[in-house]
């Protein structure tokens, strides 16, 4: 019994002490745990304050109706319905080039000269029809005579003038082929020149000094008439809905990006390439002088679909690091840096902002200015 009383005592005496213990925390606030930690959010390194705010001016972001646009990439190559060849009826070995690759020429111009054993061959031909005809006219003439004192029958005479006639073709023909051979039947000569059939340029040349052609061979120059080229773009099957036969495109140069050209689709092919999915469009353009073969160029085609976009002045938007940025008030001296696809330029040195501005938004109207700045 007494070990019982002395352990009720202890239980109690513990008790006692928690109940003391926690009466002597209730209250204190060091004993309530750790305060909450307080956090400072980092600025946006997109919103600037200025102090002289007033001296930028704003603009205000215009609602504008637009059609649907498709923007697609392409590379100028010459109208194959232009393209001339340089045809050499005479086989031979070239003795002088005067024209080379890329060269511009005229109509008429000598291109080449070649040596021919053909053109020997053809005046030879020629000159022994030349002969031939003298003595069938001869003969002819003599029989005439004879016939008219009754010395032979008009058979012998008939006979004689169907002589004199073949003669006469035989001098026409072989005349004919010196010519077609580019040689006067009045000048033997074993040289023939060649010379520009068009004027334009030459896009492919096959042959070089000393070297062999061959009569209706390989061509030993192409000319192109480059007053109208092709624009030859990729379109994805997915887009093919949005361009037709017959609509316009707007052409850019990548070399000349402030200057548009006007061009019309001619023609969408009917095969897909199977590993990129895209259709071969062609563009006929009309060529001011400055496209050359190989140039990269980007298309835009206007489609039915009317879409409302938003413009501004072209000096709101910033061209930094190939993404467009502009300006834009919140209020208070700060301005908001934000980020916009522009779109085409319009009149009055405007430009179409395709998304990243809403309509009736307040931004800085020279960005530049604003942006130079702020280096400072």
């Amino acid at each position: 019994m007494r070990r019982s009383g002395i352990g009720t005592a202890a239980q109690c005496f513990t008790l006692c002490l928690l109940l003391a213990g926690c009466g002597a925390t209730k209250g204190d606030p060091k004993a309530e745990g750790p305060l909450p930690v307080q956090v400072e959010r980092e600025q946006d390194a997109n919103v600037i304050q200025v102090d002289d705010a007033a001296k930028f001016s704003l603009t205000a972001a215009v609602e504008h109706n637009s059609r649907s646009a498709l923007i697609v990439t392409g590379v100028v190559a010459p109208d194959i319905s232009r393209n001339v060849p340089v045809v050499t009826l005479a086989s031979g070995r070239v003795v002088d080039i005067q024209a080379r690759l890329g060269d511009t020429v005229k109509k008429g111009q000598l291109l080449l000269r070649v040596q021919s054993s053909d053109v020997s061959g053809a005046y030879s031909d020629h000159r022994k029809a030349v002969a031939d005809e003298a003595l069938a006219r001869t003969q002819f003439e003599r029989a005439k005579i004879l016939y008219d004192k009754g010395a032979i029958s008009q058979n012998d005479l008939q006979v004689a003038q169907d002589a004199e006639e073949k003669a006469k073709v035989d001098v026409e023909t072989t005349a004919e082929r010196l010519r077609l051979l580019g040689n006067d039947p009045d000048k033997p000569n074993s040289i023939v020149d060649i010379y520009a059939p068009v004027a334009g340029v030459i896009t492919d040349q096959q042959v070089t000094n000393s070297a062999g052609v061959q009569a209706l061979g390989p061509n030993p120059f192409t000319i192109s008439d480059l007053s109208q080229v092709w624009v030859l773009c990729d379109v994805h099957e997915n887009n093919l809905p949005d361009v037709r036969l017959g609509d316009s495109a707007d052409i850019r140069l990548n070399a000349y990006p402030d200057r548009v050209f006007q061009g019309r689709i001619s023609n969408i092919g009917a095969i897909l390439d199977p590993s990129i999915r895209t259709a071969k469009m062609r563009i006929e353009v009309r060529n001011p002088g400055i496209m050359r073969m190989g140039m990269f160029v980007t298309a835009t085609f206007h489609g039915q679909k009317q879409e409302v976009h938003v413009v501004v002045p072209a000096t709101a938007i910033l061209h930094l690091q190939d993404r467009d940025w502009v300006f834009v008030s919140t209020g208070d001296k700060k301005f908001q840096r934000a980020e916009i696809t522009s779109g085409n330029m319009l009149p009055d040195n405007m430009q179409e902002v395709i998304s990243g501005l809403k309509p009736g938004t307040q931004v800085v109207k020279d960005a530049l200015v604003f942006q130079n700045s702020l280096e400072k």
